[in-house]
């Protein structure tokens, strides 16, 4: 420029005419931002542009921070669940406390998943580069209707569907001793309910499995661990969870998790902790109960009226058991008077059979002496009969061997005939006159009979049988 006046130059440049319709006239100087104002002009326009707005969507990853404010991502998902747009928001300290009262008195909290309509500024926060959404307001009503929209489609679907009555229909054993638990691990739930079975004496056995009970995870774990006791020997599932807010007890409205519970193959058991509203899980459910101690006094008190029941029983059978006894001591009694009776009977009688006994040898020496005269007199008759019967006993004998003869010579010729005409048979299947009809026999090296063509392959030596012999070839195709 060789010392040219700026001022000049900007001079000229203004009052140059434009000659010709392809020349470009630039303006020499732009204004350049530093980083910082042109933050701070973002942060103005928005500023002034979004003092105050609605925004609706998904709260996701709420964190509370040391000093009192909350942050999370205002998130609006497509069909398949995926984030279609997300947003930075912040509820400060200040606001917060009025913004976690209003929920209160709906018994609503603010945390993952939860749909929100709230109203705030929009702010661009220069440091961090961030845009971000601060919260002032919350519309409670905004969430509690939309859940009350989807619980009403939910429930209709379940109706349509017939699961409403599905586990309710399945029977609870009257020991239920053998118990799957559904809860978070270590919570006040988890807690009460195996204290409650502890202290009753009965031998429970819990199978134990983790799931979240509130948040993003709960849903999935939930339905993960039902589908886990699938097969197990279980009496029944208890799904249980401690105190909370309508919003901590909207897991528990998903379609999922009543499903679920509905195809599960034994009784699910609920108790959710809410005194008021009753989740779908609790309408799908085999039985529902407020609190996870209710449900542990349930199992008890069928476990004692069990138990009570035995006890009833045990009596009513020492009762019929000591009946008979008692009966028996009686008669035990009449038949020791009735034997005392019978000896002086027996001793009376032994006389008599003394009598008696005399009388009968007198009578059987008598009787002896005629049954021996008898024999004599039958020896001397077979004496004289037994050579006649042994002569006709000869000649029956000689008739009947004649016979057998006769009829064994007749069975030797029909054998004979029957083996002539198989040994004829024989003689037409023996391989010899089947080689003779052209037919061969052919076997493998290791004099296997080859009957298909898969048996070989190209190069295997084979032998051939036929009428005349045994010839070798060599397979050249297989």
């Amino acid at each position: 420029m060789g010392g040219v006046d700026p001022a000049q130059l900007v001079e000229r440049a203004e009052v140059v005419p434009l000659r010709s319709p392809s020349l470009t006239v630039l303006p020499l100087f732009e204004p350049t931002y530093s980083v910082a104002q042109l933050c701070g002009e973002v942060k103005d326009f928005l500023g002034e542009a979004f003092a105050a707005v609605w925004v609706a969507g998904e709260a996701q990853r709420v964190r509370p921070s040391a000093r009192g404010h909350v942050y999370f991502e205002l998130v609006e998902k497509g069909d398949r669940d995926e984030i279609t747009a997300k947003l930075d928001a912040v509820i400060w300290k200040t606001d917060f406390l009025k913004v976690q009262r209003l929920l209160a008195a709906s018994e609503q909290r603010l945390v993952d998943g939860v749909q929100i309509r709230c109203r705030g500024s929009l702010d661009f926060y220069p440091p961090g580069g961030r845009l971000q959404l601060c919260v002032r307001e919350v519309d409670p009503s905004f969430t509690l209707g939309l859940l009350e929209r989807r619980r009403r489609e939910t429930l209709a679907a379940l109706t349509a569907a017939g699961l409403l009555e599905k586990n309710r229909a399945l029977p609870l054993p009257d020991l239920p001793l053998s118990i799957a638990l559904i809860t978070s691990h270590g919570s006040a739930a988890y807690h009460d309910f195996l204290s409650g079975l502890v202290e009753s004496g009965y031998g429970f056995r819990v199978l134990f499995i983790h799931a979240a009970m509130q948040g993003r995870e709960s849903e999935r774990e939930v339905v993960s661990a039902l589908a886990a006791l699938r097969g197990l020997a279980v009496d029944c599932a208890i799904l249980i969870r401690g105190g909370g807010s309508r919003t901590d007890l909207a897991a528990f409205d998903s379609r999922a998790i009543a499903e679920a519970i509905a195809h599960a193959p034994f009784p699910v058991l609920t108790g959710l902790g809410h005194e008021i509203d009753r989740a779908i899980a609790d309408l799908t459910a085999h039985t529902a109960f407020k609190t996870p101690t209710k449900v542990a006094e349930f199992l008890i008190e069928r476990m004692a009226r069990a138990d009570q029941a035995v006890e009833d029983l045990r009596r009513a059978l020492a009762r019929e058991a000591l009946e008979p006894l008692r009966a028996g001591r009686e008669a035990l009694g009449r038949a020791e008077r009735g034997v005392s009776l019978a000896r002086l009977r027996l001793a009376a009688a032994g006389g008599r059979i003394d009598e008696h006994a005399r009388t009968l040898a007198r009578l059987g020496r008598s009787a002896l002496r005629d049954a021996e005269r008898r024999r004599e007199a039958l020896q001397g008759r077979l004496i004289e009969l037994a050579p006649r019967s042994l002569a006709t006993a000869e000649r029956e004998r000689l008739r009947i061997g004649e016979r057998i003869a006769a009829a064994g010579r007749g069975k030797v010729r029909e054998a004979s005939a029957t083996l002539q005409g198989v040994e004829r048979l024989c003689q037409q299947l023996a391989p010899e006159r089947t080689l003779e009809r052209g037919f061969s026999l052919t076997r493998d090296a290791a004099g296997r009979l080859v009957r298909q063509r898969t048996q070989v392959r190209p190069g295997d030596l084979v032998t051939t049988r036929v009428a005349g012999g045994d010839f070798k070839s060599r397979v050249e195709e297989g």
